[in-house]
């Protein structure tokens, strides 16, 4: 009598009622979810504790609040309208049709992105349901807002702050979104932005920049001294920045195949390449290595590489760290202390330099070095290739160009609209009395429970008498000495 054949674990059975689908497959869908928790981790954590430490003291909470905030917030807004609004059917070619991602149906059904393709490009069907797609865009969407909040921390009215996530989310990421991924014109154009070189850090830094001008500076001294409050927790928080990059990148190769891989090393080398440029310009210039510099350099490595990191080979990546590294350190410590513009806006974290330039660098240099069987992988797409492989290279840059000029103009209009409307009903700045204290006017509350800058004497609750506290005093100058 032959052997019965093995019964297969329920964990493995594709079939089981439905639950399990054919096209499902658990190790795509187990590396998105993973994707997507590390670039939420990007936010929270990471950006909560890297803002709340690069500030001074009086803005710890605040800032880090901003970010805390701006994650929740988003979220509510994407699922209810704006994740179709950047991936959802065509309303116009820069803009989905608003609608809700709640339903069961929906989110179990399988992921197509985008929902607005075309016979001449075709969606991609990645092998997991649209509630992992759904997830793995939001995270995008927030982190977007959370860069942008680095322009105007320290002075920001935390109520405008509220209002303008969700306004801003609605009618300028999305746009971008559609335009560069979710089947808009610069989709259908053939653009290169792998995981949003465009769609996040060149808006971000733009529409921070923006928002810096309107809302206004700081306090004339906390512009001219705003030391990090912890160094360590800042590093700290840049570590987890840097790890979370993994799933940033990693994941736009919308499964776990070979281009993620490339995609994660590659962002890696890039970042470290920057890092260590940046911190040498320092040395050989200031004669110093600041590490608020390395992680300038850090971000700007990670930002560079971003629309082009499945796509271009190792050396390539070296090369755009070694641009990374030097560009946005110009831009920011030269070129900054010289343009009375630069001067004029208070960019509190210079978002504009390691964010819109880095971004817009990464953009062109995706467009010079994305190597051609690279791109066939990831998406089969007839003459995209780098000018650096010749051929219709140089078109491609060209493409890259127009798409920067278009997420720089939208973004620059519309976040001005958005502002001006805003401080219409609340102002955007705190009042002076607010940005002399910080934390404790705004919020009630502080960072460091530290004598004389957190906890607060008070006399009648703690109930010493003058005489108490002399007497305290003269037992701590003159000890009694036992032998």
């Amino acid at each position: 009598m032959a052997d019965a054949a093995p019964s297969i674990p329920v964990a493995y059975n594709q079939s089981l009622g439905g639950v399990n689908p054919d096209w499902l497959n658990k190790g795509d869908n187990a590396w998105q979810m993973t994707a997507s928790t590390l670039v939420g981790m990007q936010t929270v954590p990471a950006l909560v504790i890297l803002y709340g430490s690069i500030v001074k003291k009086k803005w710890a909470v605040n800032s880090a609040f901003m970010a805390f905030y701006a994650f929740a917030a988003v979220l509510l807004c994407w699922v209810g309208w704006a994740y179709k609004m950047s991936f959802g059917e065509k309303l116009i070619p820069i803009w989905g049709k608003a609608g809700t991602t709640l339903s069961y149906k929906y989110l179990l059904s399988q992921a197509t992105l985008p929902a607005s393709a075309t016979d001449d490009v075709a969606a991609l069907t990645p092998f997991y349901p649209m509630a992992t797609q759904v997830y793995f865009q939001f995270v995008f969407a927030a982190i977007t807002l959370v860069l942008l909040a680095g322009s105007v921390l320290g002075r920001m009215s935390f109520r405008a702050w509220m209002v303008f996530v969700p306004l801003w989310l609605t009618c300028s990421y999305t746009v971008g979104a559609f335009s560069l991924w979710g089947g808009g014109f610069l989709w259908q154009w053939g653009v290169i932005d792998w995981a949003g070189g465009y769609v996040i850090h060149l808006s971000s830094g733009v529409a921070g920049f923006t928002a810096a001008y309107w809302v206004g500076p700081r306090l004339t001294k906390d512009r001219e001294r705003f030391p990090p409050n912890n160094v360590l927790l800042m590093l700290a928080g840049a570590g987890l920045l840097w790890m979370g990059w993994a799933g940033f990148n990693g994941g736009a190769a919308v499964a776990a195949n070979l281009i993620a891989s490339i995609a994660v090393i590659n962002t890696n080398v890039c970042a470290a390449t920057s890092l260590l440029v940046w911190t040498g310009l320092d040395v050989v210039v200031f004669g110093k290595p600041s590490v608020i510099g390395a992680v300038q350099g850090m971000i700007t490595g990670l930002v560079v590489i971003t629309p082009g990191a499945g796509l271009v080979q190792g050396w390539a990546a070296i090369v755009m760290g070694v641009f990374a590294g030097s560009v946005p350190w110009f831009t920011m410590m030269v070129l900054h202390k010289r343009s009375k513009l630069l001067q004029k806006v208070d960019d509190t974290l210079g978002v504009f330099h390691t964010h819109a330039v880095a971004g817009f660098l990464g953009g062109v240099l995706s467009g010079c070095f994305a190597e051609p069987t690279l791109c066939n992988y990831f998406l089969p797409v007839l003459d995209l290739q780098g000018a650096f492989y010749g051929g219709v290279g140089g078109k491609q840059l060209g493409k890259q160009l127009v798409a920067s000029l278009f997420v720089i103009g939208w973004n620059v209009v519309v976040t001005s609209i958005i502002l001006i409307v805003i401080g219409l009903v609340i102002p955007l700045r705190m009042s002076d009395e607010h940005l002399l204290i910080g934390d404790d006017a705004e919020h009630g509350e502080e960072a460091y429970a530290l004598w004389g800058d957190g906890e607060k004497f008070d006399m009648s609750k703690h109930g010493a008498t003058s005489e108490d506290i002399t007497n305290h005093g003269m037992e701590k100058r003159s000890p009694t000495v036992t032998l």
